[in-house]
């Protein structure tokens, strides 16, 4: 039988036969040859009440592991109304308590299954729009090359200076292509390694001014262009690493420089107290719309306002560097009007 492959019901047999046994023995011996029989056929009969009672609960937690199996390898909930037998009841309170945060957490999953297929869909298709651009234009090239060739055209003639300028073009929109492409791919791999937890970070002496003074390097033409001015006021520092910290500010900073007008301006202050180090970041843009603010730091989530370039990656990246950095990050709007960010690291658990 199966229900004597549970070692409960093998101690439980043992101690039966041995007590059956000497109860029987003792009471034929101090008693009657009768009364021995008795006590041996009651020992008997319990025995027999606790095998119909022990196959009746085995059976039961077994049908309760099968359900909980088809339940894990289905999908399907299981119902637990008929397991209200002793302490069952308890497992039973607590397995329904079970099955539905895995429900919770099963349509979450699916929830999150479907956002990750839309956001792969949307990174395929803005890595594929520069691509595909990028083609174009050295098939352009080609063909301008070809043909230059074949009509032997004058290095002083004003269509060849012509064609130069309009390759030259060509060249620099190609390298601006590959230069997002190559940042798509980048920080993809970043959030990927600071999700997997592989990246150890370096806890070194940052000032702000050398954190600020690297972010805005790659940004000092594009705001150059747009005539924007970057004001920087900057006192302290916090402790991080360099490269990540530099990575986290600059994504701010290219959000804010996209957001603001031509002539716009950027603040940047640093400062430092007893509690925490604190960068604080403002725009002269339109500021970031009330329903936009529970999302803003969602991976893939683009507002209304986004440019049609935008991911939505940037600030999600940021995010999760200054967390892992045991810091924190707020996005508000500011009472002047323009975005407002607030970094800040404590110098204490609080």
């Amino acid at each position: 039988m199966h229900l004597f492959r549970n070692e409960e019901v093998v101690r439980f047999t043992i101690f039966y036969i041995v007590a059956g046994a000497c109860f029987s023995l003792g009471g034929g011996l101090f008693l009657s040859r009768n009364a021995g029989l008795l006590v041996l056929g009651a020992c008997v009969l319990f025995y027999l009440v606790y095998l119909f009672h022990a196959r009746s609960r085995y059976r039961k937690m077994s049908d309760l592991a099968a359900g909980i199996d088809q339940m894990l390898h289905s999908g399907t909930m299981m119902d637990l109304s008929s397991f209200r037998e002793g302490e069952l009841s308890l497992l039973e309170d607590e397995l329904s308590k079970l099955m539905l945060r895995l429900g919770e957490q099963n349509d979450q999953l699916k929830k999150d299954r479907i956002k990750m297929a839309d956001s792969i869909a949307d990174i395929s298709h803005q890595i594929r729009t520069p691509l595909t651009t990028a083609n174009l234009l050295l098939a352009s090239l080609k063909k301008a090359q070809a043909e230059r060739t074949a009509a032997g055209i004058s290095e002083q003639s004003d269509s060849r200076q012509q064609e130069q300028m309009h390759i030259r073009g060509q060249l620099l929109e190609l390298t601006r292509l590959l230069e997002r492409i190559d940042w798509l791919v980048n920080t993809l791999l970043k959030m990927a390694r600071l999700d997997a937890g592989t990246v150890k970070f370096r806890e070194e002496e940052l000032s702000f001014e050398t954190v600020v003074e690297k972010a805005a390097e790659p940004l000092a033409i594009p705001m150059e262009l747009k005539e924007q001015e970057l004001v920087c006021h900057l006192e302290g520092g916090c402790k991080g690493d360099l490269l990540w910290m530099v990575e986290a500010v600059g994504n701010v900073l290219k959000n804010c420089m996209e957001h603001t007008p031509v002539g716009g301006r950027i603040v940047v202050e640093g400062s430092e107290n007893m509690i925490y180090s604190q960068l604080l970041i403002r725009d002269t843009g339109p500021g970031i719309q009330q329903k936009d603010l529970p999302h803003l730091f969602e991976r893939f989530y683009k507002g209304e306002s986004s440019s049609a370039q935008s991911v939505g990656i940037g600030l999600a990246l940021s995010q999760s560097i200054i967390h892992n950095q045991n810091g924190y990050i707020r996005a508000g709007n500011a009472p002047e009007g323009g975005a407002e960010f607030v970094i800040r690291f404590y110098k204490a658990v609080v």
